[in-house]
């Protein structure tokens, strides 16, 4: 079993930044990171940010230039810089990982942004 904790949300006002953890614990050996997603009310679960095994990193259009994704594989931990936040950015964050064939997600964080 592994367990995902995300800490780091909170609010914020519109251009400000947070930084998000995710940090693992469990059976972690192979564990792999695959990134970060996001759902607002009364939306559905969007992927905002994803790493791969190699480190390559991929960002939804309305995060580009603004959030930064990376991990420390030593840390078991993976992390999501957000700057220049906007109050579209208001959701709860999640992280996604695997181990093997199984999937895991954490609990969530939330992020509020005011105007």
């Amino acid at each position: 079993q592994v367990q995902l904790v995300e800490s780091g949300g909170g609010l914020v006002q519109a251009g400000g930044s947070l930084g998000l953890s995710c940090a693992a614990s469990g059976s972690t050996f192979r564990l792999v990171f695959i990134g970060w997603y996001r759902q607002a009310a009364g939306k559905q679960r969007e992927l905002v940010a994803r790493i791969s095994s190699g480190g390559s990193t991929n960002y939804a259009d309305s995060v580009k230039g603004r959030f930064t994704i990376s991990r420390d594989n030593a840390k078991n931990t993976m992390y999501l810089q957000m700057n220049s936040l906007k109050p579209d950015d208001t959701a709860i964050y999640y992280c996604y990982a695997y181990v093997g064939v199984r999937d895991y997600w954490g609990q969530g964080t939330q992020v509020t942004v005011s105007s």
